[in-house]
Order: structure tokens, then C-alpha cells, then sequence
């Protein structure tokens, strides 16, 4: 259970953590786009406040993400008293749940819905796959940095509970 709990929580992590990025570099310092920005183009004032709300409303779905990760690997790491989690958990988890973040957005809000590319224009297709690609790729590499680790903590929990008892008392 507190596996699951952590797998979840850095899966979540991750994912809050590509919103953050998608959102405070691609939408406030590049200003490439908003979140409604193809169906809804900022060209007057009334139009940039609906794409400024929307892009809020993205932020605030990302800190839900990120307080819930932080909520589930608090609470693994409180039911899992004297294990030691690898670096490649975190990461992993961390690459993983961004990866996931940059396709599930990405297919959803670039290729189905439409509302947005990452960078409108003649090369719109060429941003909006290799955001795509991008996210593929920390996704299969978080995958295996968490598998690797996951097999290291199953392992070390196993040698753990084949070890013999201590039969001798010390004074």
C-alpha cells in the first residue's frame, strides 16, 4: 500500500511539475500561448482576461497535482519506517509524471481539442510533436529510472525479511 502511495504521489509530482513549467514558461515568460488562445485569441482586452483566467485555472489544477503528490509521498514515507527509497523513485517518478503531463496535455489540448499549440504558426505541427516527443521520452525514461529503483527497494525489503533473528542478547 505505501508503494502504491508513493508511486502515485511522485507520478503526481511530476505531472504538477510539467504544469508549472508548461505554464510559467511557455504561457507568462515566452508568452507563446494561453490556454484558450486558438479558440479564443488575446487580441483585445476582454479576450487576453478570459485566456489569463484560463491559464489560472490550468495553475490551479497543476498545485492540486503537486499537493496531492506531496500529501501520498508524505504518507508512504510515514507507513515505511526504516526504508531507505532510492533517487531513482524520485526522479523516475518525477521524469515519469511530467512525461505523462506532456502527452496526455498535449494530445488533448493540441491535437483533439485544439485549443492551443505550444507555438502557433507555420511550424505549429513541428512544436506540437515534439512536445509530444519530449514527453515520450521522460516518460519511458522516468519509467525505467522507477522500475529500477522500485527493484532495488523490493529487493532490500526481501533480504530484510529472510535475514535470521538475532538470538543473542546483549547487555
Amino acid at each position: 500500500m505505501a508503494r502504491t502511495r508513493l508511486v502515485i504521489g511522485v507520478l503526481l509530482l511530476g505531472v504538477g511539475l510539467g504544469g508549472f513549467f508548461d505554464g510559467i514558461v511557455l504561457h507568462q515568460i515566452l508568452q507563446w500561448h494561453h490556454m484558450l488562445s486558438e479558440v479564443e485569441p488575446p487580441t483585445s482586452l476582454s479576450r487576453m482576461e478570459l485566456n489569463v483566467m484560463a491559464d489560472g485555472l490550468f495553475h490551479a489544477a497543476t498545485y492540486v497535482a503537486t499537493v496531492a503528490g506531496v500529501a501520498l509521498v508524505w504518507s508512504a514515507a510515514r507507513g515505511t519506517r526504516g526504508t531507505t527509497w532510492s533517487w531513482h523513485i524520485l526522479a523516475g517518478g518525477l521524469l515519469a509524471g511530467w512525461g505523462l503531463f506532456n502527452l496526455v496535455e498535449g494530445v488533448i489540448d493540441h491535437h483533439i481539442l485544439q485549443v492551443h499549440h505550444v507555438r502557433s504558426g507555420p511550424d505549429e505541427l513541428a512544436w506540437d510533436l515534439g512536445f509530444l516527443a519530449w514527453g515520450a521520452v521522460m516518460l519511458v525514461v522516468g519509467g525505467l529510472l522507477m522500475r529500477s529503483g522500485l527493484e532495488g527497494l523490493h529487493q532490500r525489503e526481501h533480504a530484510d525479511s529472510t535475514e535470521p533473528a538475532d538470538t543473542h542478547r546483549t547487555a
